[in-house]
């Protein structure tokens, strides 16, 4: 009984965000048909700016835990922006040393018209001069700091603000396979 509960409470919020998605829609529809189409086109910006954050939430469970002796803080900024790049989803978090004197930030973008421009530059970073670091069957580019890299051509994953071993020890951590079967 109490797995019961504790199941039937974690699935809580999804299910209210998933009402709230159905009720905007189910009065778009209303709104249509008594002709009120800008209503109906406010309630479906509603559904989809509700859908775009449930997604986002999706996807930012692929940024890794943060490492011992270090914090996470997830951003909840990240879609903001690229609503004016164009549109997708995105997550980013930034980590911490405890002692406070290093950190680094894990970007994560998919669907978005800068994740296909970045392609053909990660894809022919050596070709470009760029250093390529391996990480598991992925390839990230090295410049200026910063490592990114594309994952089964739609998603860009990005890393900067710390050292080449840090920031490579932190992909690492990811699960770069199933990030590919994500929104499939």
């Amino acid at each position: 009984m109490k797995h019961f509960l504790l199941s039937a409470a974690l699935l809580l919020p999804g299910l209210a965000a998933a009402d709230e998605i159905s009720d905007a829609l189910t009065a778009a529809q209303d709104a249509y048909a008594d002709g009120d189409i800008q209503y109906a086109l406010d309630e479906l910006d509603f559904a989809r700016n509700k859908l775009l954050e449930a997604k986002t939430n999706q996807l930012g469970s692929f940024l890794p835990e943060a490492p011992d002796g270090w914090t996470r803080e997830v951003s909840s900024e990240m879609n903001q922006g690229l609503a004016m790049m164009g549109g997708g989803v995105g997550a980013e978090a930034t980590y911490t040393s405890e002692a406070g004197d290093e950190s680094y930030k894990i970007t994560l973008m998919a669907d978005n018209p800068m994740v296909a421009s970045m392609a053909a530059m990660v894809t022919n970073a050596a070709a470009m001069g760029f250093q390529i670091e391996r990480v598991g069957r992925q390839r990230f580019m090295i410049q200026d700091g910063e490592m990114t890299g594309l994952v089964a051509n739609r998603f860009l994953v990005q890393v900067s603000g710390a050292d080449t071993a840090t920031m490579t020890a932190a992909l690492e951590s990811m699960d770069f396979g199933a990030l590919a079967g994500f929104g499939q």
